[in-house]
């Protein structure tokens, strides 16, 4: 699943793997179109970053689905061939933590590089509400909760925390919860390409007005906290700008063709494959679609909420700005 993006540019380079779309949970707010789809090969990975470094100049990757773990030789593969490669700076990883285990979390404690962005919703009951696992599929809450000691000893854990329209109103009650299981650092992906009520709307506005004083209370108090939306920026609400490479080896500028809804958007955004890649120029002129490209393919009342959620983000990362910097800067003088 694809996390929070919202305002602004998006970073130098992106290269965004969706190793599978297959997904061992069914969440009832993930657009991820998830059956009869193939996976990446480890051979495949490792061709995407050798031509996101060498014909794009390399940046940060970003390993998605459907559940990346799901085919770790792939994962693997990819990451690797990153934490060789110099012009990689940063490896994201998100999963949803059923396949995590002591020997993952110690590869991210032995991998500067490598990132662990973990999806929760907040408490045991708002995290159940929407998540359904396939059968014979464990608890995810409970998952984590086996690792948490772990989990809360390795360096570089982000936490994204979802909030569906329907749970809007106990987002901040949901934060504060995982907040007192030791996390530190959180990613907020309010439910983006969904039909909003204005109720929900304004409960969301209200959560995240309390969650702004929630976590200015924590750093005028010296307490550490960690806000990824507070320096992601990117073109499109939601989906990833960049090289995308899709589950079927075909390139794209952006992965909107995740969405099960969107999915016709697919031939409409396609620039090449593995074997046949765009120039830098192909893949900036189809980004520079995407956005009108969405707003003909979705209802309106989708596309509005869309604007409406992302502007409530950024109200909220505007409100912490200037309390950030002041805990930034103070920090620094205590050092």
């Amino acid at each position: 699943m694809p996390d929070a993006a919202s305002r602004r540019r998006p970073p130098a380079g992106q290269l965004i793997l969706t190793v599978t779309r297959a997904c061992n949970l069914r969440c009832s707010y993930c657009p991820t179109a998830k059956d009869g789809w193939p996976s990446l090969t480890p051979q495949d990975a490792t061709r995407a970053v050798d031509l996101f470094a060498q014909r794009f100049g390399g940046g940060d990757i970003k390993l998605f689905g459907g559940e990346p773990l799901l085919v770790p030789d792939v994962v693997s593969a990819a990451i690797n061939r990153a934490v060789a490669e110099p012009r990689i700076r940063r490896i994201y990883l998100s999963t949803n933590g059923l396949g995590l285990d002591e020997a993952w979390l110690d590869r991210v404690r032995a991998t500067p590089k490598l990132i662990l962005t973990l999806s929760m919703d907040g408490t045991p009951e708002a995290h159940r509400r929407f998540r359904r696992a396939l059968p014979g599929v464990a608890d995810s809450y409970d998952r984590v909760l086996a690792l948490l000691p772990q989990l809360i000893r390795t360096p570089r854990v982000v936490v994204t925390q979802t909030i569906p329209p329907a749970s809007a109103a106990g987002a901040d009650e949901n934060l504060a919860h995982l907040l007192s299981l030791g996390f530190r650092r959180f990613n907020l992906l309010p439910g983006y390409f969904l039909p909003w009520r204005p109720d929900q709307l304004d409960a969301l506005r209200v959560s995240f007005d309390a969650i702004a004083a929630r976590v200015t209370a924590r750093w005028r108090a010296g307490r550490a906290f960690y806000l990824r939306n507070l320096f992601t920026r990117a073109p499109t609400p939601f989906f990833n700008t960049g090289l995308v490479v899709d589950a079927d080896c075909t390139l794209h500028p952006s992965n909107v063709g995740l969405s099960a809804a969107l999915d016709e958007l697919r031939h409409r955004t396609r620039v090449g494959t593995l074997d046949e890649p765009p120039t830098r120029e192909a893949l900036s002129d189809a980004a520079s679609r995407t956005n009108r490209l969405l707003q003909e393919a979705l209802p309106e009342r989708v596309w509005d909420s869309t604007q409406r959620v992302d502007a409530e983000l950024t109200r909220l990362c505007e409100a912490l700005y200037p309390e950030f910097f002041a805990w930034r800067a103070r920090r620094r003088g205590a050092a």
